[in-house]
């Protein structure tokens, strides 16, 4: 059998290789290893299915796996938020040993302990001065301070004075009289001689008995006497009659006062006995002898009159002629009402 020649005329003298089906294998002199090929830029073709299972496709190229972005972990819970979460800005620090740390202000506010406190705050659920507060140890002025937790406000100041009074019926809603009539004045002299100075919010006349909220608080005073803010109260009425089907909704609906219309926001029957029936109102509004008015107007007079409730404060079981201090809850919820 002739040897093939190569192309210089000599004779090709290399072996032919069974497992190449007959193609000519080069000498191992001639061959090199892939390690020693010279990088040319491109990589070499290589036939036959020997492309590892790795989900980059036809090209058996590895490409790098992608790493997963970062998540940022919050700083604020938000299981339970404060009311203003503004984090842009936080609070203005005080020159140093100047205040008080904030868990204690917490803690001396009856809020919780300062153990708790400290969780509170890394919660996310304290603000000062509308800026959510998330580090431990921040010193603040509790006189001028507005502290919110959960959205609800903490009143610090300890010259604060919250007081609830059942002005029992026949007693006038003023500090004095000059009449000699007994007076709301008679049931604090003891408060207004040791120098504290009580608004009433609002009044009640004196055939009217009930919840009668005072403070020294002037701002929070005038804000739940203004219509505008829509501070609900509560009262019960004993009035002359059966109440038709329609009084509650003509109640709600409206009814034209002498001083303009009038309307109640919740009406009910709760109970009919003896040719009088017990009804609850609330309403936002705030003129003279409202409720007698607008009962009047619908054919029922009032014969007694209880307020009950002036936002989320209510007169429970408390006795006619005495006084009681809200508590935390109580006070923040009034403040929150007005957003103060």
């Amino acid at each position: 059998m002739n040897t093939p020649a190569r192309r210089d005329g000599t004779p090709d003298r290399r072996r032919k290789n069974p497992r190449t089906g007959g193609r000519a294998e080069a000498p191992r002199s001639d061959r090199r290893s892939d390690s020693s090929q010279p990088v040319t830029g491109k990589k070499p073709h290589r036939k036959g299915n020997s492309t590892k299972s790795t989900g980059t496709g036809k090209t058996g190229r590895s490409a790098a796996p992608k790493r997963a972005p970062q998540r940022t972990l919050p700083t604020i819970s938000n299981a339970r938020p404060a009311r203003h979460q503004h984090r842009d800005a936080a609070p203005a620090p005080l020159p140093a040993g100047e205040g008080v740390r904030l868990q204690k202000v917490l803690a001396q506010a009856g809020v919780a302990s300062r153990r708790a406190a400290e969780e509170l705050i890394a919660a996310g659920r304290v603000e000062v001065d509308g800026n959510i507060v998330v580090e431990q140890g921040l010193r603040v002025d509790p006189e001028n301070a507005v502290i919110r937790v959960d959205g609800i406000r903490v009143v610090i100041n300890k010259d604060l004075v919250h007081l609830v009074l059942n002005k029992p019926r026949g007693w006038q809603s003023t500090m004095s009289d000059d009449l000699g009539r007994p007076c709301v004045g008679d049931i604090v002299s003891e408060r207004v001689a040791a120098g504290q100075r009580l608004f009433h919010v609002g009044r009640l006349d004196a055939d009217t008995e009930g919840l009668l909220l005072l403070t020294n608080d002037g701002e929070l005073a005038h804000r739940l006497m203004h219509p505008s803010f829509e501070v609900p109260k509560t009262y019960l009425a004993t009035v002359k009659g059966v109440l038709g089907r329609g009084v509650g909704k003509q109640l709600r609906a409206g009814v034209e006062l002498e001083d303009g219309p009038a309307r109640v926001d919740e009406f009910a029957l709760l109970e009919v006995h003896e040719g009088q029936s017990l009804v609850r109102i609330v309403l936002h509004e705030g003129r003279k002898h409202i409720v007698r008015r607008l009962l009047d107007a619908v054919g029922h007079p009032v014969i007694r009159l209880v307020r009950t409730h002036i936002g989320a404060v209510a007169l429970g079981d408390q006795r006619p002629g005495t006084l009681r201090v809200l508590n935390r809850q109580e006070v923040g919820g009034l403040y929150q009402a007005v957003k103060l």
